[in-house]
């Protein structure tokens, strides 16, 4: 099968598109993509219970920069990773759309 054939064997014709996995599968499936309500249940029950049986202030002294060298690697890091979601201003390149979190 070439490049520029389909999974059905016909040659793609120019111009056309393949159809992404989820456009394959259908939209009506609700357990994947934007507003996974799955994940969304899983992901808030463990945190609840993580909550609820683990203890969390020492948790966080433990993950405290140890030593002056390391909180600078710390914030090093952050700062890195700042810069790469700086690039996310432009709404084309948001999975939000560019949507204001605060505004419905």
């Amino acid at each position: 099968m070439s490049a520029n054939d389909d999974r059905s064997g016909k040659p793609q014709q120019p111009g056309e598109s393949q159809p992404s996995r989820q456009q394959q599968q259908g939209s009506g499936d609700k357990e994947h993509g934007e507003g996974n309500y799955k994940a969304t249940r899983d992901y808030e029950r463990g945190l609840k219970e993580h909550l609820q049986s683990h203890d969390v202030e020492r948790e966080a002294r433990d993950a405290a920069p140890r030593s002056d060298e390391e909180a600078r690697e710390m914030r090093k890091a952050e700062d890195l990773g700042k810069s790469k979601a700086d690039g996310m201003r432009d709404p084309k390149d948001r999975m939000d759309g560019g949507k204001d979190p605060g505004r419905g």
